[in-house]
C-alpha cells in the first residue's frame, strides 16, 4: 500500500472522532489535497470523506454493542453535529436505527420487520446475477453471504443476497441472486471462514471479495469472485449482515442456499 495513504488512513482511524476536513487529512499524508484525493481515491476507491463516514459509523456500531453510552453521546463521539444527522446516516448505512440496531444485539434477535429490498418497486425490470465464490487456499471452509448492493461499501440493504456454506473440497460456491434491477451493481461477498490449522481447533478470519456487474433483463449476468483477507485500505463493513458464525454440523455444503427472494434478515457484523 502507498505510504502517504497509509498514514491517511491511520490518521482517520485514530481522529475520526475529530472534525477532520480534508486538508487535515492530506497533510497526515504529506500531499497536496488534490494529489491526495486522486490517490486516496485510487487506493481504496472512494474519497477521503467517505472513508471518514464510514469509519464514523462503525465505530458507532461497535460503542452501541460494547458501551452504555447513550445514543446521543454516540454520536458526538465518531464526530457527528447532530443526533438527526447521525442517526439518518446510520439508519442508510447500516439497515436499522441505532436503537434498534442497539436492542437486536441486546437480544441476539436479528429479525428484519421488513424483508423487501431497500429499492424493490414492484415495477421495475429486473434481471438475475449467478456466480462462483472461491475460497483463497489455506481455509477449511466458510459461512457466506452474497449480495448485490448499489455502492462499493457494505452499506444500506442489498437489493437481493443469499446466505451459503464452502466447503473444504476446493470447489467454489455458486449462488444466484434474483430480482436485480437493471444497472451497473457491486457484487459483495463476505464470510467468516475457518483455517486449516492441523491442531485439534482453529482460527476464525473474516474474508470479503467483490465483483461489478452490469444488469439488463433478459441477458444473463456472471460474477466470479476470489475472497482474500481485508486489507486496510478496505473500507468498513457497515450494513448489519446476518449471523455467519457456522452451524453445528461444520461447513459442509457446496451451493448456495437462498435466505429469500429478497435480502435476508439483518444482524451484527
Amino acid at each position: 500500500m502507498n505510504s502517504a495513504v497509509e498514514r491517511a488512513i491511520t490518521c482517520i482511524w485514530e481522529r475520526y472522532s475529530e472534525p477532520l476536513s480534508l486538508t487535515d487529512i492530506a497533510r497526515s499524508a504529506i500531499l497536496s489535497r488534490f494529489h491526495f484525493t486522486r490517490l486516496f481515491k485510487d487506493a481504496t476507491g472512494v474519497p477521503p470523506g467517505r472513508f471518514l463516514s464510514a469509519v464514523r459509523i462503525y465505530e458507532a456500531k461497535r460503542m452501541l454493542v460494547t458501551t452504555p453510552m447513550k445514543v446521543t453521546d454516540i454520536s458526538f463521539a465518531v464526530g457527528f453535529n447532530s443526533l438527526g444527522s447521525f442517526t439518518n446516516h446510520f439508519t442508510d448505512s447500516v439497515g436499522i436505527s441505532p436503537s434498534r440496531f442497539r436492542s437486536m444485539s441486546r437480544n441476539e434477535s436479528f429479525d428484519s420487520p421488513d424483508r423487501r429490498p431497500r429499492s424493490y418497486q414492484s415495477d421495475v425490470m429486473v434481471g438475475g446475477v449467478a456466480g462462483a465464490v472461491t475460497l483463497p487456499t489455506g481455509y477449511a471452509g466458510a459461512r457466506l453471504y452474497v449480495g448485490a448492493f448499489d455502492t462499493p461499501i457494505v452499506q444500506r440493504r442489498p437489493v437481493s443476497a443469499v446466505v451459503a456454506s464452502i466447503g473444504s473440497h476446493g470447489k467454489p460456491c455458486r449462488f444466484r441472486l434474483p430480482a436485480v434491477p437493471d444497472g451497473e451493481w457491486f457484487i459483495h461477498a463476505v464470510a467468516v471462514a475457518d483455517t486449516a490449522d492441523p491442531e485439534p481447533w482453529t482460527s476464525r478470519v473474516l474474508l470479503i471479495g467483490r465483483g461489478v456487474v452490469g444488469v439488463e433483463v433478459g441477458t444473463g449476468t456472471c460474477a466470479e469472485i476470489v475472497l482474500r483477507p481485508r486489507r486496510a485500505t478496505d473500507l468498513p463493513i457497515l450494513f448489519a449482515l446476518p449471523e455467519l458464525e457456522p452451524e453445528l454440523d461444520g461447513f459442509a455444503q457446496p451451493e448456495a442456499v437462498p435466505a429469500a427472494e429478497s435480502a435476508p434478515a439483518p444482524a451484527i457484523s
